[in-house]
């Protein structure tokens, strides 16, 4: 029994990284699947109305949601930044030491 609790704790670390790739593929996809819809409205909105302009529309309307996708990640990961910068071990400091502010006019080796 103690070897099937191994093996899972060894697939997790395997997994982790395929579900990061993935999200970061998901975005390229939306996007062109954003597009896509957007055209695929267009068209059909053309093809029940007889009005050219309307498949101008579906077009903005696919790339106005691949617009919002992209700004959806980055919300998330500025997010996730943030969470990231609150832990001490990468927090950045806000004042150098005063040893590091020494003038270093003549070198005296």
């Amino acid at each position: 029994m103690a070897k099937n609790e191994n093996e899972t704790e060894e697939e997790k670390p395997r997994i982790k990284p395929i579900i990061e790739a993935a999200d970061s593929l998901s975005l390229g996809i939306s996007m062109v699947v954003a597009v896509a819809m957007g055209v695929g409205i267009g068209y059909l909105l053309r093809s029940l109305t007889d009005i050219g302009w309307l498949f101008w529309v579906g077009v903005f309307i696919g790339i106005a949601a691949a617009v919002l996708n992209v700004y959806k990640a980055y919300s998330k990961q500025y997010k996730d930044y943030e969470e990231l910068a609150k832990q001490p071990r990468y927090a950045v400091k806000k004042k150098l030491e005063e040893d590091d502010d020494e003038d270093y006019g003549e070198k005296s080796y």
